[in-house]
């Protein structure tokens, strides 16, 4: 929105994790659930890439957004998780996933929100309850964004929300399109809320 964005690094251990002391965000989601396209949308460029083959991120990527003008001065660090759940990921890559990604997800200071993205033209999968349960139990904050609702008519909306919010048990559930912008500024107040920045 009005954040310049400077890609930091790639992590594939918690030593190499960023020294920034900025608020973080943590995106999470299945590797075909368009996370990179919706990062790109939230800033406003190409900062994640978008890859044509699913499960193409290996490593924890960790972009910095600070206010236009101020090259260092972070007021956010988006950090884009691998992809879960998609089939052709060697066993060896995956297996290795967590030697990096719990530590993270458990014991990151910095870490305020996490975004998990759940395909709305599709029902809940099992991965994705994994992942709410597996964050509930360790007490993080996180918000569920169904993405891809360009493709569906309101009645089909309307229906798909509510299955979503009853399969994985869930009072809120945001719907977006990096697409057409739809749920973008909703998602964009829930981010700045949980990192302290709004009014700033």
């Amino acid at each position: 929105m009005r954040y310049q964005t400077e890609f930091l690094l790639s992590a594939m251990d918690a030593y190499q994790f960023p020294a920034s002391t900025a608020p973080e965000i943590a995106f999470l989601g299945r590797s075909n659930v368009g996370k990179s396209s919706l990062l790109n949308a939230l800033v406003g460029e190409k900062a994640a890439k978008v890859s044509s083959t699913p499960g193409r991120t290996r490593a924890i990527n960790f972009f910095a957004l600070g206010e236009e003008g101020q090259t260092g001065r972070h007021k956010l660090v988006f950090a884009d998780l691998p992809g879960y759940g998609y089939a052709k990921i060697s066993k060896s890559i995956s297996e290795t996933w967590p030697d990096f990604i719990d530590p993270y997800l458990a014991n990151r200071e910095q870490l305020k929100l996490c975004v998990c993205l759940v395909d709305s033209n599709i029902p809940a999968q099992s991965s994705d309850k994994q992942l709410i349960e597996w964050l509930r139990h360790a007490g993080r904050d996180f918000a569920v964004v169904g993405t891809k609702v360009d493709k569906q008519s309101g009645n089909t909306r309307t229906r798909n929300l509510a299955a979503l919010k009853r399969d994985l048990g869930l009072d809120d559930l945001m719907f977006l399109s990096a697409k057409t912008g739809y749920g973008l500024k909703e998602l964009w107040k829930r981010v700045e809320d949980a990192a302290g920045l709004t009014g700033k």
